[in-house]
């Protein structure tokens, strides 16, 4: 691993300006400079978007900047000792002491820890004076890279994971702080947003308040360089917990029941003896409040969630969704373009037929559409069956882990069946969403109830499961299902009515809009079932049924291959490291007309994306219609490109509508809400990673 801290990132005795955003971007700059960054208003405009979530000075003259950006390179430490010292917003004064720590968007874990491990030698008096008394840039780089263990032994010898417990050698605690004449036991739970800097700082100074004051305080630093789990025992022997914290508390359930006492991170790092005698209080207290695991997301009533406002929250909700469906979109639609490739473009009427019938034993003797003959026809059944098979769960898990993201396991459950409700009612994935949302919302407003104890143990397993899917999915049935029956009725007998005039162009963008609008939904299978029901009604002398089934399926690959191509290759900057990954994968999926694989950028951007497809969508619609591109496949993409004719001119729509469509999302997204894209990139790589 390269060194963290070089002497062309050191600044001794210097005036970088009168405010802290000043002193901000003259460091960015000097990262930049030394080739460690692509982007200094990049990384200013990240470490300033935490900057105003919480700012970062801390007692003593100390500031701690801090971001994960795209434009880092290299995980870095830029240091300026200032003359005179710039307000960061600490209680008692000017900081002189600033470090703007700068991590890659997708940093290693070895290069975070050591970020931490430099953030947790702040607190130590030693280390703060030495850099106050360094005469050279030479040593402080030698005093730095000592505490972080670059060079010689580590500062600090504990794991960067976990703070150690209060040794019982430690001093007497007085009387508010003994229960039943013992000192009390507290455990606590430190992160912040960035999981790199006050999450460690806070941890320490917890320990260390506990250490002098007799506490037996164990603390659990849950920062992103990943976090060692408390015993199971050493949580249940504790009389209280304190959650320092500006994120939700990953495995809450593991606390329940616990007297709790919350705070936002800094507070841990600024008065962690108060946070302390809260707790002893809170442990003390029989009506005090306890945590509730059967809504792990409502550390949205904690001090973390007043911190954000309800559209980052709802944003992070659907991401966790998000997250959790991609291997039912990635292996699914992977093993539906293998189908298509091994058994044919008529593999999706016969498949279920044909696994059901033979075997590698018995192969198929009939009907064989596949190149590769009995063999290949028998295998692209397989695969394309057990693709379907996966794409069938794709809204019920978007639906019960965004229920999941707002109550943790018990809203799984209603999440999943309100999923497949919305299916049910042919609600697409945006009935997925609101399922989803209204399963977790009532089962983590179910568990919020004041319930006696031995009540407690049903609720999570039982009460929350039933009640909240009676309720969620109810409403679905009952408010969701006949107007989108109507709605779907509605567009087939018009689109239908159209197609027999002369605006066969104007359907083409219809159908092209139509098909990039929900991505799956409702709106989506309208468009495509409009197109499959009329191909038995296609032949040389009606051709109509055939171009409309080339539009849709043209237009329907618009989506994922315009991200893909926005993502991975114009304008990588403009997009997180996990939608980058997602890019990848959306190029097969968009090639094999899998419209869901645009919907991780949907669900994250729909206001940016979702226009953007529709634009590409109607360019790719039309064209296919001036072109006389006919498909006498319903599904396969480019893979059933021996049943499209001319194959040039759809290619040539294709093309041009995904590239317009990424030209749009680029420009959206550079220019339109760039300081709220910035903003929400944290939440969103800590949903989808999950």
């Amino acid at each position: 691993m390269s060194q963290t801290i070089t002497p062309g990132l050191v600044s001794l005795d210097v005036d970088l300006g009168a405010d802290k955003a000043a002193v901000i971007r003259a460091l960015a700059e000097r990262v930049v400079a030394q080739g460690r960054a692509t982007d200094a208003e990049g990384l200013f405009a990240d470490a300033w978007a935490r900057e105003q979530k919480d700012e970062t000075g801390l007692p003593g003259g100390i500031a701690i900047p801090h971001a994960k950006s795209a434009a880092v390179s290299e995980a870095s430490l830029a240091f300026a000792r200032l003359t005179p010292g710039v307000d960061f917003g600490a209680a008692d004064g000017a900081a002189d002491l600033v470090f703007l720590i700068a991590a890659p968007a997708g940093a290693a874990e070895a290069h975070l820890a050591v970020l931490s491990k430099l953030a947790r030698s702040l607190m130590q008096d030693d280390f703060t004076a030495g850099l106050r008394a360094a005469a050279t840039d030479e040593d402080v780089v030698a005093i730095v890279r000592r505490a972080i263990g670059e060079e010689g032994a580590a500062a600090d010898a504990a794991p960067a994971s976990v703070a150690a417990p209060t040794s019982s050698a430690a001093p007497a605690a007085d009387e508010s702080l003994l229960i039943d004449g013992r000192p009390a036991r507290i455990v606590a739970v430190t992160s912040c947003a960035t999981g790199i800097a006050h999450t460690f700082m806070a941890a320490d100074a917890l320990t260390a308040s506990g250490k002098s004051s007799g506490v037996a305080l164990t603390v659990e630093p849950q920062g992103s360089s990943g976090y060692q789990a408390l015993p199971q025992n050493v949580i249940d022997d504790a009389d209280a917990v304190i959650f320092a914290t500006d994120v939700d508390v990953r495995e809450l359930q593991r606390f329940a029941g616990k007297p709790v006492v919350r705070s936002g991170v800094k507070r841990g790092i600024e008065q962690p003896a108060a946070l302390i005698a809260e707790a002893v209080a809170s442990a003390k207290n029989p009506s005090a409040p306890r945590v509730n695991a059967a809504a792990a997301a409502t550390a949205s009533t904690s001090a973390s969630d007043a911190n954000i406002g309800w559209g980052a929250r709802i944003q992070r909700i659907l991401l966790t969704g998000v997250s959790y469906m991609i291997p039912f979109v990635a292996g699914g639609g992977l093993l539906i373009a293998l189908g298509f490739a091994l058994g044919g473009y008529e593999v999706t009427a016969n498949a279920a037929n044909i696994i059901t019938q033979n075997s590698l034993w018995d192969l198929p003797t009939e009907d064989i559409t596949s190149q590769f003959g009995p063999l290949g026809q028998y295998l692209g059944s397989v695969m394309f069956m057990i693709g379907a098979t996966s794409m069938g769960f794709l809204v019920s898990a978007l639906a019960g882990y965004i229920a999941f993201a707002i109550a943790d396991r018990p809203g799984i459950a209603p999440g999943f069946v309100a999923g497949a409700v919305a299916v049910l009612m042919d609600a697409g994935f945006i009935g997925g969403i609101i399922g989803g949302l209204l399963a977790g919302f009532v089962a983590a407003a179910i568990g919020r109830l004041d319930v006696p104890r031995w009540l407690r143990g049903l609720m999570p397993v039982v009460i929350i499961p039933l009640v909240a899917s009676i309720v969620a999915s109810g409403l679905m049935i009952l408010f969701l299902g006949r107007p989108i029956a109507t709605l779907m009725d509605a567009l087939n007998v018009w689109l239908t009515d159209l197609a027999g005039t002369s605006g066969i162009v104007l359907v083409g963008v219809i159908l092209g809009l139509m098909m990039c609008f929900d991505l799956g939904g409702p709106i989506n299978k309208v468009a495509y079932a409009f197109a499959v029901a009329g191909l038995a009604a296609g032949s040389a002398e009606n051709p109509t049924p055939y171009l409309i089934m080339a539009a849709v399926m043209a237009a329907g690959m618009v989506p994922p291959l315009a991200m893909a191509l926005a993502s991975t290759l114009l304008a990588r900057d403009l997009f997180t490291p996990v939608e980058r990954e997602n890019g990848k994968a959306a190029w097969l999926l968009g090639a094999s007309f899998i419209s869901e694989g645009a919907i991780p950028f949907a669900a994250a951007d729909p206001l940016r994306v979702i226009p953007a497809s529709m634009v590409g969508g109607a360019v790719t619609g039309a064209l296919t219609m001036v072109f006389g591109v006919q498909s006498l496949a319903p599904h396969g993409g480019i893979f059933v490109f021996f049943a499209i004719n001319p194959i040039w001119g759809f290619l040539i729509a294709l093309v041009a509508g995904t590239v317009v469509s990424a030209l749009v999302v680029v420009a959206l997204k550079k220019w339109v809400g760039r300081k709220e894209l910035m903003q929400a990139e944290a939440p969103m790589q800590a949903a989808v990673a999950v």
